[in-house]
């Protein structure tokens, strides 16, 4: 997790003096959305700012607003910076870069969606995993990777895949009963700490400027 931050942090350094090394390149900026997410009422979209000839910054948000998905609770909003390094140039082919987001959520995490018996400790109620939920944050870093390439005049098209170090700190409840299922008095929250893929797609992108 150290050397994931140290790199983090290095890549970031990197990008605010790429801008000051470049000055007479120009700078171009794309909007984007995520084609895969809006057929089912998902919104992931951004703003990417070249800084110089091979370095960028983009900035998007993902909202699922589903209090219910496939019966699942599916509420997420949240918040992504992206520092991109392209080994062609800006906008221009495969790339690798850094990101670091927050989000609020509301969701049924995946391990529980079975209906296997749950019990926080032995003095509390036996309930089905299926009909308990979280509620709380995150912030995730990780790294990405993707391909990008020229649709059209002023379109590109953005290929992308990340993952990372997830850091989770929420509050557990019953579906129906309304009551927290975590139920000790010593912790504020629940803590869980993942390395999953979380960021993922095909952007579809117009040139602003």
């Amino acid at each position: 997790m150290k050397k994931l931050l140290l790199a983090i942090a290095v890549s970031f350094a990197a990008l605010s003096t790429a801008q000051s090394q470049d000055s007479i390149v120009s700078k171009k900026m794309y909007v984007k959305a995520n084609a895969l997410f809006l057929p089912v009422g998902m919104l992931n979209a951004g703003v990417e700012y070249q800084l110089n000839k091979k370095w960028t910054l983009q900035g998007d948000v993902f909202i699922s607003p589903w209090k219910s998905f496939a019966g699942k609770y599916a509420q997420v909003y949240m918040l992504g910076f992206d520092g991109r390094y392209y080994f062609n140039e800006a906008f221009k082919h495969w790339y690798v870069g850094a990101n670091i987001s927050f989000s609020r959520f509301i969701v049924q995490k995946y391990n529980y969606w079975s209906d296997s018996n749950y019990q926080y400790t032995p003095e509390s109620p036996v309930y089905k995993t299926s009909d308990l939920y979280q509620n709380g944050f995150s912030y995730i870093i990780g790294a990405t990777v993707g391909y990008q390439f020229e649709l059209g005049k002023n379109w590109n098209m953005d290929l992308y895949v990340g993952g990372g170090s997830i850091q989770s700190y929420y509050k557990g409840y019953h579906k129906e009963l309304g009551v927290r299922y975590d139920t000790d008095p010593t912790r504020q929250y629940n803590q869980s700490g993942e390395w999953l893929p979380y960021r993922g797609g095909i952007m579809i992108s117009y040139r602003i400027k």
